[in-house]
C-alpha cells in the first residue's frame, strides 16, 4: 500500500529532514526515533514508512540534496546521510512544484502525482511559513459564497487544504496558519468524506508545558504565574519576525496552560528572531506558584533543541495515522490526533498523557 506525502513547503528545513529521515530509515541506516508510532506494542498497522512517496510544493528552486547538505552542516542531519541518499533526496526533488499557483493547478498536481504513482491515499501536510490570523469574509463560513467567488480568495493554507479535499486527499495543518479552519472548508471536507488534523505541531517548549500543568492541576499547586522566552534562528525565526505571523504562533503557544489549569494565569510567551542561531531554539520558561499555606515557590525551565529534528518524525506519525483514518472512512475533522498539536483542533484536551491515551484508543479502533 503506497501512500503519498505531499509537503507543503517542500525544500524547507522541515520537508528536507522528513524526506532524507524516511529515506535513511527505509535503507536502515538509521532508527525511527521520535516517531511515535513505532513504539514497541504501539497499537493498530500503519502504512510502512518505507512506502511513503514524497512531492510538494514550494516557492524556492534550492535542490533537496542541497538543502540537506546545508542541514548537515548546521548538525541536523549527519554528514554522511546527503551523499549516500542522494538518489534519494532527487526522486523526491523531482515531485516538487513551484508554489503560489491557482488552487486549480493545486488540485492537478495532486491527481497527478496519485496517477503517476499508482498511489493508494494522499496526505497533504503544511510545513510551510506561518501565516498571520486570517482577515474574516463572508465567504470563509459558507461552501456555497467560497465557490461562487473561487477559492483563490482563501489564505494560502487554506488554499492548500480546499485543494486536498476537492483532490480526495486527507490534510493536516502543521503550522498556526487558518488551513482547514474555516467553516467553509469544514463543510468541504465533510462533502468530500476527507479527514484532517491540526494545528501548530507540539515539538518543544509546549510539549513540556502540556506535561507539567497537568502536574500542577493534579497536586492542588495554584499557578500564578507562567511566562516564556523563545529565541529561534532560520526561516521559521525569520517569518516570526514580522509581528503579524507571531501572533498566530504566540495565540497557539499559550493555549496549553489556562486550558489545563481551568483558568486564566499572568504571563505569556515571547517570540525573538536570533539570527545567529540557525536551525536551533531555546525556550526559557518561568512559573510562579503557591503551595500549602500560600507558601511562594518557583520552577524555571530550559529548552533547547532543533524543530526540523522534533518535527519530522511527527509529519512521518502524522502520514501514517491520516491515511490509515481515511482508509477506514474517518470523516472531517480528527480530534483523537491532538497529542500532537499546540492547538488541537476538535478537541479542547491540552494534558500530554490524557492525549496520549486517547491517541492509543484512536490507533487501536483504526485497527
Amino acid at each position: 500500500m503506497t501512500v503519498g506525502v505531499w509537503l507543503v513547503g517542500a525544500r524547507g528545513s522541515v520537508a528536507t529532514t522528513v524526506a532524507i529521515g524516511a529515506a535513511a530509515i527505509r535503507s536502515a541506516l538509521v532508527p525511527a526515533q521520535g516517531c511515535v508510532t513505532e513504539l514497541p506494542g504501539f497499537p493498530g498497522t500503519l502504512p510502512r514508512i518505507a512506502d511513503l512517496v514524497f512531492g510538494g510544493h514550494d516557492i524556492t528552486d534550492i535542490s533537496l540534496r542541497k538543502r540537506a547538505e546545508r542541514l548537515s552542516e548546521s548538525g541536523v542531519v549527519p554528514a554522511a546521510l546527503p551523499a549516500q541518499l542522494g538518489r534519494d533526496l532527487d526522486a523526491a526533488d523531482a515531485e516538487i512544484r513551484p508554489g503560489g499557483v491557482p488552487v486549480a493547478r493545486i488540485v492537478e498536481d495532486l491527481v497527478e502525482f496519485r496517477e503517476r504513482h499508482g498511489l493508494s491515499r494522499i496526505v497533504v501536510i503544511n510545513v510551510s511559513s506561518t501565516e498571520p490570523p486570517a482577515v474574516p469574509r463572508p465567504e470563509f463560513g459558507d461552501l456555497a459564497l467560497l465557490e461562487a467567488a473561487g477559492a483563490d480568495i482563501l489564505p494560502s493554507s487554506s488554499r492548500y487544504a480546499y485543494a486536498a479535499f476537492r483532490a480526495g486527499c486527507g490534510y493536516v495543518e502543521f503550522t498556526p496558519s487558518p488551513g482547514p479552519t474555516l467553516p467553509a472548508l469544514m463543510e468541504l471536507a465533510a462533502r468530500e468524506s476527507v479527514p484532517y488534523a491540526g494545528r501548530d505541531g507540539k515539538t518543544g517548549e509546549t510539549l513540556v508545558k502540556s506535561a507539567l500543568a497537568p502536574m500542577f492541576a493534579g497536586r492542588a499547586l495554584r499557578v500564578r504565574s507562567w511566562s516564556g522566552l523563545n529565541l529561534l534562528g532560520g526561516g521559521d525565526g525569520a517569518t516570526l519576525a514580522d509581528p503579524a505571523a507571531r501572533a498566530s504562533k504566540e495565540i497557539s503557544k499559550d493555549r496549553a496552560v489556562p486550558a489545563v489549569l481551568g483558568e486564566e494565569v499572568e504571563g505569556r510567551t515571547h517570540i525573538d528572531y536570533v539570527a545567529d542561531l540557525g536551525e536551533w531554539k531555546t525556550a526559557w520558561d518561568h512559573v510562579t506558584f503557591d503551595g500549602f499555606l500560600g507558601t511562594r515557590m518557583s520552577l524555571q525551565f530550559t529548552w533547547q533543541g532543533c524543530d526540523s529534528a522534533l518535527a519530522a518524525p511527527l509529519v512521518l506519525d502524522l502520514a501514517r495515522l491520516v491515511s490509515r483514518a481515511h482508509e477506514k472512512g474517518r470523516v472531517g475533522v480528527l480530534p483523537d490526533l491532538g497529542y500532537f498539536f499546540k492547538d488541537p483542533l476538535g478537541s479542547g484536551e491540552h494534558g500530554l498523557s490524557t492525549q496520549y491515551d486517547r491517541l492509543r484508543a484512536f490507533a487501536g479502533e483504526l485497527a
